[in-house]
């Protein structure tokens, strides 16, 4: 099973796949519980059963204590959970027998399910608890809406700079302040990180769409020669710092909290973080559309999000949530106030558009 964040790496991967609707798959392994569901019509109340697709692993295992059981505990309604990839989920759709109620993906991937017509539009006003959320608009789309908040954050070795830290991508690119080797990302684990680039180069957040690629490769030569290693894993930027191979890291927000908890001298930065986000939808064809939208509306309580955000490390959409984290469940969050003020959202559909012309100047650029 794998986490939420490395089913991201072949959004990228497939050169041409967005407009075969399969560029946005999310490989996962076949780790659910089962697609059994209950007969009945759309709108039934005798619906005692709705499956759910997500990717499993620690992430479905939050899924399961903070939504799942409390969900069907107080409308008995039972869940069940499918990990299954984006091309069989567009499949059984599109054959008209969906074997899920409710997806649970990338934000990123729903912008595919609606190009190909796949997911329902939803009726926001069938979700009483968006009514006053405060969900960031990026977030409430015609077929989606958003779950949770992930980021990418530099992280660095506390012990390598003499008491110094670095608070920006700019430090990062700075080897004279900041001496010693760095790693960024592989484009075989998520999208390159051009934004970081820029940012490193002086564009400011508000600035960086639509992004000069051409301005973040030249940044990027820059530091080339003191990127040891192009990651393509998330546990992999914990071991280059554990190890002392680099002192800089980009890396998915949540793969150090164990070492730090463990006692290793590091630390996130979270200036510059490129959010993304996790949403839910309801596919075309389902057979228990309104236990899907009340799956929907009771993820979206204050109270779930918080309960979510305690076993998980991905930030509640819902601001209110903020209100009933601990304090430090709350500082070490994507979506915190504080967070959302130095970061910034990716943009999914420039990255959409132009995906296939970055990644192939990546690889040119890469094995130059």
């Amino acid at each position: 099973m794998r986490d939420v964040r490395i089913d991201r790496r072949l959004f990228l991967r497939g050169v041409g796949g967005v407009a075969a609707g399969v560029a946005g798959a999310t490989a996962l392994t076949a780790c659910g519980t089962g697609t059994s569901r209950s007969t009945g019509s759309s709108g039934s109340k005798s619906t005692k059963t709705i499956v759910v697709r997500n990717s499993g692993g620690t992430y479905g295992d939050a899924n399961q204590k903070a939504i799942y059981e409390p969900f069907t505990k107080e409308t008995g309604i039972a869940v069940k959970v499918v990990n299954i990839e984006y091309a069989q989920m567009l499949a059984q759709i599109k054959q008209g027998r969906p074997q899920f109620d409710v997806i649970d993906d990338s934000m990123a991937d729903f912008v595919l399910f609606a190009q190909k017509d796949a997911t329902e539009k939803l009726d926001y006003d069938r979700l009483k608890n968006f009514k006053n959320a405060g969900i960031a608009k990026t977030l409430v789309t015609s077929n989606a809406i958003g779950k949770n908040y992930w980021a990418s954050v530099m992280a660095y070795r506390t012990d390598a700079f003499g008491g110094m830290k670095p608070t920006s991508w700019a430090d990062f690119w700075d080897t004279k302040t900041f001496p010693g080797s760095r790693s960024l990302q592989s484009q075989d684990a998520d999208l390159p990180e051009l934004e970081f680039a820029l940012l490193a180069d002086g564009v400011a957040p508000e600035d960086l769409y639509p992004l000069d690629v051409e301005r973040a490769f030249k940044a990027l030569d820059e530091i080339k020669g003191s990127v040891k290693k192009y990651w393509d894993t998330g546990a992999l930027p914990g071991v280059l710092l554990g190890r002392k191979e680099v002192v800089l890291s980009s890396v998915w927000h949540g793969r150090l909290d164990d070492l730090i908890k463990q006692g290793s001298p590091l630390a996130y930065q979270w200036n510059g973080a490129r959010r993304q986000s996790n949403g839910l939808a309801i596919p075309k064809g389902t057979e228990n559309l309104d236990a899907a939208y009340q799956l929907i509306d009771f993820s979206l309580r204050p109270e779930v999000q918080a309960n979510f955000a305690e076993l998980y490390p991905m930030g509640p959409v819902v601001p209110a949530a903020y209100k009933k984290l601990s304090t430090a469940t709350a500082a070490n969050l994507a979506s915190s106030p504080e967070h959302l003020k130095s970061g910034f959202d990716l943009d999914v559909e420039w990255w959409i558009k132009n995906q296939d012309a970055v990644s192939k100047r990546w690889q040119e650029w890469t094995h130059a």
